[in-house]
């Protein structure tokens, strides 16, 4: 099983990007893909997360109105639309398949992150 993570990159407070997970290996369709963050000196933390069959959304309270998560079937990738990027935003971002959950440990596979700079 592989999460590749992509889309990562500087951008100016304000800004946008949007991050990609393409997933192979198995089926992913009873799994939920989620989207965990992790800055210089703090510990990893939930973002957002999409049920692969059903589409539904779940977000941290930090990122809410501002990311959007989904998911293209035929391409089996889950995207991470991030707008109104704040300073605070800056960290690596992980890719992640398992039982939705707020939780890295409901987690079970995971992808190498990618990391996304916002200046101020």
């Amino acid at each position: 099983v592989q999460l590749q993570a992509s889309g990562g990159g500087l951008v100016q407070a304000g800004g946008s990007l949007r991050l990609s997970c393409a997933a192979s290996g198995r089926t992913f369709s009873s799994y939920g893909m989620g989207w965990f963050r992790q800055a210089p000196g703090k510990e990893r933390e939930f973002v957002a997360a999409i049920r692969w069959s059903v589409g539904s959304t779940y977000y941290a309270d930090s990122v809410k109105g501002r990311f959007i998560i989904s998911r293209d079937n035929a391409k089996n990738t889950v995207y991470l639309q991030m707008n109104s990027l704040k300073p605070e935003d800056t960290a690596v971002y992980y890719c992640t398949a398992g039982t939705i959950s707020t939780l890295e440990r409901r987690y079970d596979y995971w992808g190498l992150g990618t990391l996304v700079t916002v200046s101020s």
